[in-house]
């Protein structure tokens, strides 16, 4: 378990999965500072347990998943933060914690399932979007703000929305700002799956142990091969580096930190081809 104490959200871990939860339904679960950097502590928490091999995101009651950036905190500067928490990521603008949040979800060499309940708006609605798979209640209503309130997302925001729908429907939602039902949403390809909401945690429970009867490095393969296409070099290097974890489990590999270490010459060819042969 993470030792840090949270108050704006919820976190939770049993049955290898994770369960990353925004704590604020009095404020339909929009985020201030010490809320994404909650996230992202959690985040980081869940990449680097090893006993945990789904992570689900939601927000607390049924309201809300997420409706963004809590408007109450911005003024003329951009987003309030508190540079005087002993946390430093708390003292970071909202607007680039928020990416790196978005950047967790994507990068995080687990599933992340969006658990949709309620209202996915604005950059709540970004990260539904940039989760590997979204479940909906039949209730959730889903759809961009940024030009209603003087925002905007650039990159993970609209480029991966284009990825899912298509470029023509991605400028429908963002330029004209509109709210969609889950229906709508499934059609689209906003989301994976809608259920009716009082079946929604059972088709989160349904989706979680499906994946965890996946092999977990196949997983992680597979999220980072996505990632390769779509990320440009940062993905490729994702890509790279999960070969890199599984070849450090080989003979070969060993036999060069033994020798440094035994100060001899490696002998690289013996391994290289009892594996071949």
């Amino acid at each position: 378990m993470s030792s840090r104490e949270y108050s704006a959200i919820v976190y939770e871990k049993r049955d290898r999965r994770a369960t990353i939860t925004i704590n604020r339904p009095e404020k339909y679960n929009a985020c201030n500072s010490k809320a994404v950097s909650e996230i992202c502590n959690a985040l980081l928490d869940s990449w680097a347990d090893s006993s945990v091999g789904v992570v689900v995101f939601t927000g607390s009651g049924t309201k809300a998943f997420c409706t963004g950036g809590d408007q109450e905190t911005r003024s003329e500067g951009g987003y309030a933060h508190n540079d005087k928490e002993a946390d430093p990521m708390a003292s970071i603008p909202l607007e680039e914690g928020w990416q790196f949040v978005t950047y967790l979800l994507r990068h995080i060499p687990k599933p992340v399932i969006a658990r949709v309940n309620g209202y996915a708006i604005g950059g709540g609605h970004v990260w539904q979007v940039n989760c590997d798979l979204s479940i909906a209640a039949e209730s959730a209503s889903l759809g961009q703000a940024g030009p209603r309130v003087g925002s905007f997302d650039p990159g993970y925001g609209t480029g991966e929305l284009s990825r899912a729908v298509g470029i023509r429907k991605a400028k429908e939602i963002w330029l004209l700002a509109r709210r969609y039902s889950a229906s709508e949403a499934r059609e689209m390809g906003l989301v994976n799956f809608v259920v009716p909401d009082p079946e929604l945690d059972r088709e989160v429970d349904r989706v979680c142990d499906e994946l965890l009867r996946m092999s977990p490095t196949a997983l992680k393969m597979i999220k980072y091969s996505f990632l390769a296409d779509s990320e440009g070099l940062a993905g490729i290097t994702e890509l790279g580096v999960g070969g890199l974890s599984l070849y450090y489990g080989t003979g070969e590999s060993s036999e060069g930190r033994n020798a440094f270490m035994e100060k001899r010459k490696p002998e690289f060819w013996k391994y290289y081809e009892q594996k071949r042969d």
